[in-house]
């Protein structure tokens, strides 16, 4: 039987969730959270951190930890709202080829879908450990707006 899966990528937190026996039920992650955060880091060493381990990096490495970037996918880098984020931001934002924004994370550019790819798949990794078995279909919520 295949296992399929249904994810919240949220703006600040993202979760995971499959049906068992009818009922849906919110899968746990390796620290017993139902939530993880949205946050993907670059450690010193290049390795890639998401969720509860990136969110221990914003103290100690903010300038390679992004979090909020679902608030920014689909924006363009002029728009005004993008401008006060560019201020605020601890990690470096960076206009892309398009008008799109972009992270700058140890030297390497991201785009804001590739990060949001990194929280999905943490989010299928949780599953899989849970679920003890390969998730290979999905259902992605997506905001109204």
């Amino acid at each position: 039987m295949e296992v399929v899966v249904g994810i919240d990528l949220g703006t600040t937190n993202s979760c995971v969730a499959t049906v068992k026996g009818g009922i849906p039920t919110v899968i746990v992650n390796k620290g017993g959270f139902t939530t993880t955060p949205s946050m993907v880091a670059v450690s010193g060493s290049g390795k890639y951190l998401v969720g509860h381990l990136a969110k221990r990096q914003v103290l100690t490495n903010p300038a390679n930890t992004v979090y909020a970037a679902k608030r920014l996918i689909g924006r363009k880098w002029d728009a005004p709202e993008v401008a006060k984020m560019r201020d605020r931001s601890p990690y470096e934002l960076v206009e892309g080829p398009r008008g799109d924004i972009r992270a700058r994370l140890r030297g390497r550019v991201y785009s804001l879908p590739e990060i949001s790819a990194f929280i999905l798949r943490e989010m299928k990794l949780i599953a899989e450990l849970h679920l003890e078995a390969p998730v290979e279909k999905a259902v992605i919520t997506v905001p109204a707006y």
